[in-house]
C-alpha cells in the first residue's frame, strides 16, 4: 500500500497548482491561452511528435528506381540536360579552334563546309534557278487539278444519263467508257509527273551547283510527284464509287468525305490547299483544328530559326574538318584510320540529323499545320525507342510511310502480291528515290544512298524476331541498341563519307590532286 499523501492547492492567478507529495512541494505549470481573462488548458502533444526516433521507414518492399521491376519509369530530363551542357562545352573549344583555323572567307569566295570556294556569280545562279524551279514546280499540280476537271465533267455527265435512264447503276458500255477514260488520265498523269522530276532533275544536276540548294529543290520536286500521284489515285477511286452506287462502292468511301463528296472536291481552292498541306496523301477532307495560335506558330519559327544556324554552325566547324581529313585516309584506303574519322564523324552526324529532324517535323510541320489549321499532327511516334529497324521505318516519318502502305502496299496485297513482294518493290522505288535526292544534288549518282535503303529489307528481316521474342525488357534493349548501332555509325556517317569523298574527287581537292598525278 502506497502511504505517500498528495495536498493539492491551486494558485490565485490560476497558472499552476501546488501539490504537496510526501511533505515537499511540488509546482505544476500548465500552458493556458487567456482569452477575455478565462484561461483554457492547452490540448495534449501528439504522441507522433513525441517519439521522432522510432518512425518506421522502412514500411513495404520498393525496387530501386532504376531496376527492371520498378513500377513507375523514372523521368531523365535531368540527364538530357546534363548531355545537352556537356556536347554544347565539349564543343565549344573545338568550333573556337576551327573558327581561328578555317573560317576567315572573304566575301566573294563561300566554301559551305566544301573544300572548293563557290564564286558569288555562280552562287547567284543556282539561287536564281532554284527560286525559278520553286515557282514552276507546282504548275505540274495544276496540271493535274485540268486532268481530274475534265475528267468530273465525263464523270458527271455519265452520271446523270445513267440516272435519267433509272438503271439504277451504268450499263456495260458506260463501264467500257469510265475503264478507257481513267486509262487516257492515268496517262495524262503519269507522263506529267515524270516530266516534273526529270525536268527538275536535269537542271539541279547540270545547272544547280551548290549541294543545299539542288538538295531542297529536289526535295521539293519529289514532295511534289509524291502529292500528285495521290491526287490522280484518290480520285480515281471516288470517280469509281461516284459511277458504281449499286455496287456498294460509296458505303467504302470514308464517312469523313461525305462533308465535300466527289465530285465537288474538283475545284482549285482544295487543291491548293492540298499542295501547302503538310501529308503526302490526298484527301478531299481533312480534320481541321478551330483557330490559329499565332503564338504557337511564332515559337515553332524561332525553334526553325535557331536550329538552322546550330546545324550551319556544327557541319561547318565540326563535320566538315573531319571530312576534310578523312579524304587522304579513303584515297589510301587506310582501312583503320577510315574506321576512326567513321566513329568520330558519328557523333556530329547523329547530333546534326536529331535537330535536323526536330527542325522539321516537330517545328516546321507544326508551323505549318497550325497555319492551316491542319488537325492531325501525328507526324511521328517514338521511334527513338524502337525495337528494329522495322519499326524505326514505321514511327519515324510517317508521312512518307503512309503514302507508301496507302498508296503502294496495300493495293499491291489487294491485288494478289505476297506481303514480302509488296515490302521490296516499296523499298525498291524508296531506295531510288533515295539516290535521286542525294546523289543528284551532290552531282554523284554512286549508288551509296541507293543501297544505303535497299538493305535495309534484309537488316529488317534480321532483327523482326526481336520484336516477337519473350524476352521483356532486355529483348527491348537489345533490339534498340542494335538499330542504333546501325543508325549511327554504319548508316548516315558512311553516306556522307562516301558522297563527301566523291564530291571532292569531282570538284575539289581530291580531283586536284589526281589531275597533278596524271
Amino acid at each position: 500500500m502506497n502511504s505517500a499523501t498528495v495536498t493539492s492547492t491551486e494558485t490565485s492567478n490560476g497558472s499552476a497548482s501546488i501539490s504537496r507529495r510526501n511533505g515537499h512541494d511540488v509546482t505544476h505549470h500548465e500552458p493556458q491561452n487567456r482569452t477575455n481573462g478565462t484561461a483554457t488548458t492547452a490540448p495534449p502533444k501528439n504522441p507522433s511528435q513525441k517519439y521522432r526516433h522510432v518512425a518506421a521507414v522502412h514500411k513495404k518492399t520498393r525496387p530501386s528506381c532504376l531496376s527492371h521491376d520498378s513500377d513507375a519509369a523514372p523521368s531523365f530530363i535531368g540527364f538530357r540536360n546534363l548531355m545537352v551542357i556537356v556536347l554544347v562545352v565539349g564543343n565549344l573549344r573545338l568550333m573556337i579552334e576551327n573558327i581561328q583555323k578555317v573560317f576567315a572567307p572573304s566575301f566573294h569566295e563561300f566554301r559551305f563546309g566544301f573544300e572548293q570556294p563557290i564564286d558569288m556569280i555562280s552562287y547567284r545562279q543556282d539561287v536564281f534557278l532554284g527560286l525559278l524551279l520553286y515557282f514552276l514546280i507546282p504548275c505540274h499540280l495544276l496540271a493535274a487539278y485540268l486532268i481530274e476537271l475534265a475528267a468530273a465533267q465525263q464523270a458527271r455527265g455519265s452520271h446523270k444519263r445513267y440516272n435519267d435512264n433509272s438503271s439504277g447503276g451504268p450499263s456495260e458500255q458506260e463501264r467500257k467508257k469510265f475503264h478507257k477514260t481513267w486509262v487516257i488520265v492515268a496517262w495524262a498523269h503519269l507522263f506529267n509527273i515524270t516530266l516534273a522530276l526529270v525536268l527538275t532533275t536535269w537542271v539541279v544536276y547540270f545547272k544547280i551547283h551548290h549541294p543545299l540548294i539542288g538538295t531542297l529543290t529536289e526535295m521539293h520536286a519529289i514532295a511534289v510527284w509524291l502529292k500528285t500521284a495521290s491526287y490522280a489515285f484518290t480520285n480515281r477511286d471516288l470517280r469509281h464509287a461516284y459511277l458504281h452506287p449499286v455496287e456498294g462502292e460509296r458505303e467504302l468511301v470514308p464517312e469523313l468525305y461525305t462533308q465535300c463528296p466527289y465530285p465537288q472536291n474538283i475545284t482549285f481552292s482544295n487543291l491548293v490547299y492540298f499542295w501547302w498541306a503538310p501529308t503526302l496523301v490526298y484527301q478531299p477532307v481533312y480534320p481541321r483544328t478551330d483557330k490559329i495560335r499565332w503564338v504557337f506558330v511564332a515559337k515553332r519559327v524561332g525553334e526553325i530559326f535557331g536550329l538552322s544556324v546550330f546545324m550551319w554552325v556544327a557541319s561547318a566547324q565540326y563535320a566538315a574538318p573531319v571530312l576534310r581529313n578523312s579524304l587522304d585516309k579513303i584515297a589510301s584506303l587506310d582501312l583503320m584510320s577510315i574506321l576512326e574519322r567513321l566513329l568520330k564523324l558519328s557523333t556530329i552526324s547523329l547530333v546534326i540529323w536529331l535537330a535536323g529532324f526536330f527542325a522539321l517535323f516537330q517545328s516546321f510541320l507544326n508551323a505549318l499545320a497550325e497555319i492551316l489549321r491542319f488537325g492531325d499532327r501525328s507526324f511521328y511516334d517514338d521511334w527513338w525507342n524502337s525495337e528494329s529497324l522495322g519499326a524505326y521505318w514505321r514511327t519515324w516519318n510517317k508521312p512518307v510511310y503512309t503514302y507508301f502502305k496507302r498508296h503502294l502496299y496495300m493495293p499491291m496485297i489487294g491485288r494478289g502480291w505476297s506481303p514480302q513482294a509488296a515490302s521490296f518493290f516499296v523499298f525498291l522505288v524508296s531506295a531510288i528515290l533515295h539516290e535521286i535526292l542525294v546523289g543528284v544534288p551532290t552531282h554523284n549518282i554512286i549508288g551509296v544512298a541507293f543501297l544505303g535503303m535497299f538493305l535495309q529489307l534484309p537488316l529488317i528481316h534480321l532483327t523482326k524476331p526481336l520484336e516477337n521474342m519473350k524476352l521483356g525488357h532486355t529483348g527491348k534493349i537489345v533490339g534498340n541498341t542494335i538499330f542504333w548501332v546501325s543508325f549511327t555509325i554504319f548508316g548516315q556517317p558512311f553516306a556522307a563519307l562516301m558522297y563527301f569523298y566523291a564530291w571532292q574527287a569531282k570538284y575539289g581537292s581530291v580531283s586536284k590532286q589526281m589531275t597533278v598525278s596524271t
